[in-house]
């Protein structure tokens, strides 16, 4: 009697694991993952968030361009300022494509949204510019359409 006492807790035990333990530990798992995600995009931002501040340093080495202080037409600045200026704006696009590829989706959760919304600011101030706005279809040739799309809206370019 005492063996299939033994036996039937074994069968029980394993009852129990299977109703409680692999819910348990499939749910651990997901949540396990969603933190990995959390942390690959707070790193992934991170990166971005670096990338702009040396763009940041750029402009400072280029002040003279006036690019976050005022607008100097381009007539009034010399070919090879007119030069580092465009250079300086087809880099600036490339940090948005980038941004905007690893970031933004159609429908994002909170954290993602918090994201992208520093992003959408730069995006913003930038496509405030009449002289960046003016460049874009040149600098937007060859770039993800989507991309394109969601900057040409941001700049008042298409509805």
């Amino acid at each position: 009697m005492s063996d299939l006492t033994t036996l039937e807790m074994w069968e029980l035990a394993s009852y129990v694991v299977t109703v409680f333990g692999l819910p348990y530990a499939i749910t651990m798992l997901m949540l396990d993952n969603y933190k990995e995600r959390q942390l690959e995009m707070e790193e992934l931002y991170q990166k971005l968030a670096e990338e702009y501040a040396k763009f940041a340093n750029l402009m400072i080495e280029n002040a003279d361009l006036r690019l976050m202080t005022g607008h100097i037409p381009d007539s009034e600045l010399s070919p090879e300022q007119v030069e580092r200026k465009k250079i300086i704006f087809d880099m600036l696009v490339a940090l948005f494509e980038r941004a905007y590829i690893l970031v933004y989706e159609d429908k994002m959760d909170k954290q993602t949204r918090r994201l992208w919304a520093t992003w959408e600011d730069y995006i913003k101030f930038w496509c405030r510019r009449d002289d960046f706005k003016k460049m874009l279809p040149e600098l937007l040739v060859g770039e993800d359409p989507d991309f394109s799309g969601y900057i040409r809206r941001s700049a008042g370019m298409i509805q």
